[in-house]
């Protein structure tokens, strides 16, 4: 696991999470009001607390080992609207207002490229 700052996040929040062997947890982000899945991040403890207390997706960048706010360079952000833990604790359901393309490709989602099987 990345050695990353210890996290401010609420015990019985943390508690229930099942990470990955880097210490990470699947997020899918998804527009709150059309339900559309618009991409897949990664948070971590630290990236979970700064989602829910600022409002704003923070992730985990396993390319770049660093946090990143979606929008914060792009101006595409993602406004919170909520957040849910799955049953098995190893994913989160991040609803989200999207300002502009969730995908760094500059699609409206990561999954504008067509299904595999349709």
């Amino acid at each position: 696991m990345t050695s990353r700052a210890p996290s401010d996040l609420a015990p019985e929040i943390a508690d229930r999470l099942r990470r990955d062997a880097a210490g990470l947890v699947a997020a899918v982000v998804q527009q709150h009001d059309s339900g559309e899945v618009l991409m897949v991040g990664w948070m971590d403890d630290e990236a979970l607390y700064r989602t829910l207390t600022t409002g704003r997706a923070t992730y985990w960048s396993r390319s770049r080992q660093q946090y990143w706010v979606k929008g914060e360079t792009s101006g595409h952000t993602q406004r919170v609207k909520s957040v849910s833990l799955d049953c098995d604790g190893d994913a989160v359901l991040v609803k989200v207002d999207q300002l502009g393309p969730a995908c760094h490709t500059g699609e409206h989602s990561c999954f504008d490229a067509g299904g595999l099987l349709t």
